[in-house]
């Protein structure tokens, strides 16, 4: 019961830190590598599955990612860029706040129900893997907008 305390605490942590991050980065020009490197950096995270308590099985597995991807709609439909003074911004966007603090909230909720029938190792895995397979679609749409802003910025230049 300690490690789910634990890692709930640091979850809140981390809850914050990525609102702070995210709020820090509305104020400066995005590029691909700041939407593109998160997760690879976070891809490292999945070192952990060496370690057999971290394993999981299929079910599990088809759990995590189906959470994770509708999770990410969410993320994806409060991600918005706009062309400031010939560059291009994220745009804040209050719904992200509120959207990211009620996920926070609903895995903690998650994490204390599921970790009295599932192993704390393994609810660590599936934790990792919904969190990758959330960040990785959304991330994959932030590019592809800022893509199309880009193209469409170049294509203002040009004229």
């Amino acid at each position: 019961m300690n490690y789910v305390v634990i890692s709930s605490v640091g979850a809140v942590f981390m809850g914050f830190f990525v609102l702070f991050v995210r709020m820090k980065a509305a104020k400066k020009p995005t590029n691909v590598k700041k939407i593109i490197l998160p997760p690879i950096f976070m891809s490292t995270g999945a070192f952990m599955y060496v370690v057999p308590q971290f394993r999981l099985t299929q079910w599990e597995i088809l759990e995590a990612v189906v959470v994770g991807m509708l999770f990410s709609i969410l993320l994806i439909k409060t991600s918005k860029f706009e062309i400031r003074d010939n560059d291009i911004y994220l745009k804040r966007s209050r719904a992200f706040i509120f959207i990211l603090v009620g996920l926070l909230i609903v895995r903690l909720v998650m994490k204390s129900i599921l970790s009295s029938t599932i192993d704390v190792g393994q609810l660590s895995g599936m934790f990792f893997l919904l969190a990758y397979s959330m960040i990785v679609p959304w991330r994959i749409a932030m590019y592809r907008s800022y893509m199309k802003l880009h193209k469409e910025m170049q294509g203002i230049k040009m004229i």
